[in-house]
């Protein structure tokens, strides 16, 4: 894109010929397998990390029903993302761990599909909604909590091809 151009969003494709946004269209695209896994985590102070791991949050099982809101989050992407396609989603992996070094609750999630257009926004909401599903249900033992680190880190198939973050496994 060049700089002083009056039609800035010529170049990107989320824009049509008048700057006004749309859905790109995907219909020439490949059928591919595609697969995409992002990660995030929700800091918070030691004690409430504890009570989250002894399962004493008074909400109930703070992993479990991150896990359950990770895939329902990932399911509902496009109803939350104006411009994200609905697709169908082959399986969708979500593995909560605490960790304890960090006082955090790391979260990961795996999402696979067979389609012309890839999982990132899928995996990326999975992660964030679980990780506001772990705010919600820890908020009544800590306010300070910190949602962060929420990332791509790896995506696989279509014609953009594979990506992996440096630094991540």
């Amino acid at each position: 894109m060049e700089l002083g151009n009056d039609r800035p969003w010529a170049a990107l494709n989320h824009f049509d010929e008048r700057g006004h946004a749309r859905m790109v269209d995907v219909g020439g695209k490949d059928v591919t397998r595609r697969e995409a896994v992002a990660r995030g985590r929700v800091r918070m102070s030691a004690e409430t990390l504890a009570l989250v791991k002894a399962g004493r949050m008074a909400k109930g099982d703070v992993l479990g029903v991150a896990q359950v809101a990770a895939v329902m989050g990932a399911k509902r992407t496009p109803d939350l993302v104006p411009m994200c396609h609905p697709i169908l989603l082959d399986g969708i992996e979500c593995d909560l761990s605490v960790n304890e070094a960090e006082s955090a609750v790391d979260i990961e999630v795996r999402v696979r599909t067979t389609g012309k257009t890839g999982a990132e926004m899928e995996a990326l909401t999975g992660v964030s909604v679980a990780a506001l599903t772990v705010y919600d249900m820890c908020k009544a033992a800590e306010k300070g909590m910190v949602i962060e680190d929420v990332r791509l880190v790896v995506k696989s198939g279509g014609k953009s091809g594979d990506y992996r973050r440096p630094g991540e496994v």
